[in-house]
């Protein structure tokens, strides 16, 4: 019995073409969340500059807007595009079932233990269709990374309308460092993630064409 069909309440996997790792609803979303993600990103540096919080600022090489207004268009544009293919990426999955398939179950040990054969270099990666602990924490985390980035966003964007999640946050200023550090977080995730896929290049085609 697999560890998905233990959990209640678990619809069992839909069947996938032969050969098929990730369906195309799943490469859609995540190709528009990664197009979202860079937009968001990069345009966001270009505010920070404005305003910095901390003593340095990015190049403006790395930046995307050009001025503060410009910056700012891109990332509301992006906004809507992360916050409604996020939801349908979510919905997506939740529906699936395949969130709590690929997912869970999840525990510290077993984290710790994937964790450590990963730097030793003893992770086997010969199915793709199942993740290890590591990848499940992984995938989990950038999941609430990125809700923590939209709830602190709207604080930064609409204080007064949001004033109760403003209060939540700790207040304005501390929702603008809450959002720089989820966004470095976020940042550190994809660094990892594309190092990950030069090792296995597999998964990047995978990503690409589903087999």
């Amino acid at each position: 019995m697999s560890a998905a069909s233990e959990l209640p309440g678990i619809a069992p996997a839909p069947a996938l073409p032969s050969g098929v790792i990730h369906p195309r609803w799943l490469r859609l979303t995540h190709w528009l969340n990664a197009l979202a993600v860079l937009i968001m990103v990069t345009s966001g540096w270009r505010i920070y500059n404005a305003s910095p919080l901390y003593d340095f600022r990015f190049p403006d090489a790395i930046t995307l807007g050009g001025w503060l207004a410009g910056a700012l268009n891109w990332h509301f544009a992006a906004m809507w595009l992360l916050v409604g293919n996020g939801l349908l990426y979510l919905l997506l999955n939740l529906a699936s079932g395949r969130l709590f398939r690929r997912f869970f179950p999840l525990s510290p040990r077993g984290v710790l233990h994937d964790g450590l054969a990963a730097l030793r270099g003893r992770l086997p990666h010969g199915d793709l269709r199942h993740y290890n602990q590591v990848q499940k924490a992984a995938y989990l985390f950038v999941m609430l990374d990125l809700l923590v980035l939209v709830l602190s966003g709207l604080v930064l964007w609409k204080s007064v309308q949001f004033a109760t999640l403003r209060e939540l946050l700790g207040g304005y200023e501390t929702a603008r460092h809450v959002h720089f550090v989820s966004m470095a977080l976020l940042v550190a995730f994809v660094a990892v993630h594309l190092a990950m896929v030069a090792l296995v290049p597999r998964t990047l085609l995978a990503m690409l064409r589903g087999r």
